[in-house]
């Protein structure tokens, strides 16, 4: 049975399912605005004030499941009419305030926003800038922190709000991590969706065979969808429309192979490389510490691998990948490897277009995946990229010592960076995933917990390949171009 980790998620899904039923009657264009009407049939509200608000709310969801606002190159998008239930007032003072002479938080307001009134500190809210410094300056801890969720999940520094107390999203900061979509208590955070462009290709798919869309998924999949077995995932998948399935666990394997080379041939110059296969931890990388351009793989990163793959051997190929992330929808539209992989759903997604198509995977045959090594499948969470560069490693006939560091999320990420920046990193190779776990605990998965880099070791242990090198040789790569374009970290 489909189970979603919130009310949000459901929500979210539902709106997917009825936009791409649309798409698949042919009528999405006439039949779209009036959908809240469907979604919100009334006459009493579902979860808001009342039903007019939330018709709004849903309103703004379809139009971002459609694609959302063109003129914003964001995947991630605010719903406005939605971001407005958070308190307004970051910080206030509590009961334990006593009243003291020195008046610390006064002192330390630099724009006048705290009196003292019956001996006691008010902030006025209309003043407060929210900079902290009154709290930091109280002696008695007395003044409380309550950060809006989305902030507080947004380790990018991203997250901002306008006079009316809405969210605003700086593009030039923002890395795409979904973390505040995710997070959000009210939902008012969404990615854009392509489920309309990727079901129309599928439809198109149908009535000729001018066009294959292969549908390539990543290795954390093993940790979605529990309540089918993987194989009915695949056919499900493949009952859409999709010419295949493939997992990109075997791009990884062609990732670790290329990286591990490059870190070989290169450390000794550059001294420390962070790996390239996360987009977000890239991007974090190139908006923040610019200066560390030469230290980044200039490896493509699993999905672009195997998509590469996939059109030197199929020209008529349009490829989709199927993952938790949304940072990805961001990364194909990246300069130098624009076009490689065409479209990015999530599992999110791809849950409600097996319903929209009326897929149930529990009544579907199992069918064979792909096979990718363990140590590709294992990319899936956070050490898994170490562990296979070190398999590489030990077996090569070199004096490279690899000592690596594996950053698990933006946090740990930022401190390894930081100490790379000033020289006095103590590693030579430093993994880094956005998200905690990895992708296992990426934003747009269909569940998150502590089980899900379990899920992934097991699934690593059911390839047919232990050896990276032996995949390769089984499956008998062509020669593939696994690097970015030059100056790819300025793009």
């Amino acid at each position: 049975m489909k189970t979603f980790d919130n009310d949000i998620q459901l929500i979210k899904y539902e709106v997917i399912r009825e936009v791409v039923k649309l798409t698949i009657k042919g009528t999405l264009d006439k039949e779209h605005k009036n959908l809240f009407k469907v979604l919100v049939p009334g006459p009493k509200p579902r979860t808001r004030c009342c039903i007019h608000k939330e018709r709004a709310i849903i309103g703004e969801r379809i139009e971002i499941a459609m694609g959302g606002n063109k003129k914003n190159k964001n995947v991630i998008q605010v719903i406005n009419s939605a971001c407005d239930e958070c308190p307004i007032q970051r910080f206030s003072v509590t009961e334990a305030c006593r009243g003291c002479l020195t008046h610390k938080c006064i002192q330390a307001c630099p724009v006048g926003a705290i009196q003292s009134i019956n001996k006691r500190s008010y902030i006025n809210p209309n003043k407060c800038i929210e900079c902290g410094k009154c709290k930091n300056a109280c002696p008695y801890n007395a003044i409380s922190d309550v950060m809006r969720p989305c902030r507080r999940a947004c380790k990018a520094g991203a997250l901002s709000f306008d006079e009316n107390k809405k969210a605003i999203i700086d593009d030039e900061k923002c890395i795409q991590c979904g973390s505040c979509v995710y997070q959000c208590p009210f939902g008012a955070i969404m990615d854009k969706s392509s489920v309309v462009d990727v079901t129309n290709k599928l439809l198109k798919s149908k009535e000729n065979n001018d066009v294959h869309v292969y549908a390539v998924i990543a290795p954390a999949i093993a940790s979605q969808f529990t309540y089918a077995k993987l194989g009915q995932v695949v056919a499900g998948i493949k009952k859409m429309g999709f010419y295949d399935v493939i997992e990109v666990a075997i791009g990884a394997d062609m990732v670790v192979q290329n990286e591990t080379k490059e870190f070989i041939e290169t450390i000794e110059e550059i001294k420390t490389m962070t790996s390239s296969c996360c987009p977000a931890f890239v991007s974090y990388i190139r908006k923040n510490y610019p200066e560390l351009a030469k230290h980044v793989s200039s490896t493509v990163s699993p999905m672009i691998a195997i998509s590469r793959l996939i059109k030197k051997a199929d020209p008529l190929a349009k490829v989709v990948f199927i993952g938790p992330c949304t940072a990805k929808k961001m990364e194909i539209k990246q300069a130098d490897i624009k076009g490689i992989t065409d479209y990015v759903l999530t599992f999110e997604e791809v849950q409600a277009m097996l319903d929209a198509f009326e897929i149930n995977l529990e009544e579907c045959e199992e069918l064979p995946l792909n096979n990718a090594s363990i140590y590709g499948r294992i990319f899936a969470r956070t050490g898994g990229l170490t562990e296979a560069v070190q398999h590489l490693v030990d077996t090569k006939e070199t004096l490279v010592e690899f000592k690596p560091i594996s950053c698990d999320g933006l946090i740990e990420c930022e401190k390894a960076l930081k100490l790379l920046k000033f020289n006095r990193s103590n590693g030579n190779f430093i993994e880094g995933m956005a998200c905690e776990g990895g992708c296992v605990g990426g934003a747009a998965s269909l569940r998150h917990g502590l089980k899900d880099k379990n899920e992934v070791n097991k699934y690593g242990k059911l390839a047919l390949e232990e050896n990276v090198n032996d995949l390769i040789k089984s499956i008998k790569i062509e020669k593939i171009d696994m690097h970015r374009g030059k100056n790819f970290m300025f793009k």
